[in-house]
């Protein structure tokens, strides 16, 4: 399912125009955006997590020159963590 997909399943489950669909997803998606970049996470019980997990630095190789190390700088990445009510509905 791609973006206009649920916008259209959107609309047609809660009865407002695809407009109002798009306008209440971008919200959706943009505060929980905001929220990850203040280092809060947001917690939708029953469905699941969103949080931010600190990577440390690593060093790599290039597959190409084995003997090329190469240092990997530490990160921040988003991750989503399915809730129990969400995973028993998806594994029925």
């Amino acid at each position: 399912m791609n973006k206009a997909e649920l916008v259209t399943a959107i609309a047609e489950k809660t009865g407002v125009t695809k407009k109002d669909a798009d306008a209440m997803l971008k919200a959706f998606v943009d505060t929980i955006e905001e929220e990850l970049v203040k280092g809060e996470k947001v917690q939708l019980i029953g469905f699941g997590t969103f949080e931010i997990r600190e990577r440390k630095e690593r060093s790599g190789r290039n597959p190409q020159k084995p003997e090329e190390v190469v240092t990997i700088p530490a990160s921040k990445a988003p991750v989503f963590k399915a809730g129990k009510a969400f995973k028993d509905a998806v594994n029925k």
